[in-house]
């Protein structure tokens, strides 16, 4: 069954070094939550990954009305157009994300400043944080 009402996602991406290790973080006021270790890999492709597992996230929660927010201006530019994906490694990228996005009935995505996307990236620096412990 769909949910009628509206979803709000958060996501971040982390890399320490460029590239490095890297991580992403997908967190909802409503309690949904993410973060997973990418291994190696630059910021742009953490930041992608985190906008990927926020869509798969609003696809398994059933919800037709969605906002995700980020403060990744690029990830959210290039996916909505504004900005052109320059970078090969990257389009992929965006056909995935344009083909889930085709999922939810009604998405928006939304630029937040880095401030209110504080609880993402704690997610993908203890993700992060983690993996390198166990090293």
């Amino acid at each position: 069954m769909r949910r009628a009402e509206l979803l709000v996602l958060y996501f971040d991406g982390a890399s320490r070094g460029n590239p490095g290790p890297a991580s992403y973080g997908v967190w909802s006021p409503g309690g949904l939550a993410d973060a997973k270790t990418l291994g190696a890999t630059t910021n742009n492709v953490a930041e992608w990954r985190g906008f990927l597992a926020a869509l798969d996230l609003a696809l398994a929660s059933g919800a037709c009305d969605v906002e995700i927010r980020a403060d990744s201006q690029l990830v959210l530019r290039q996916f909505s157009g504004e900005y052109r994906v320059k970078a090969p490694h990257l389009a992929g990228f965006l056909l995935e994300a344009r083909r889930k996005a085709r999922g939810i009935e009604r998405l928006r995505v939304v630029h937040v400043p880095r401030e209110e996307n504080h609880e993402a990236d704690a997610l993908a620096n203890r993700a992060l944080d983690a993996a390198c412990a166990r090293r």
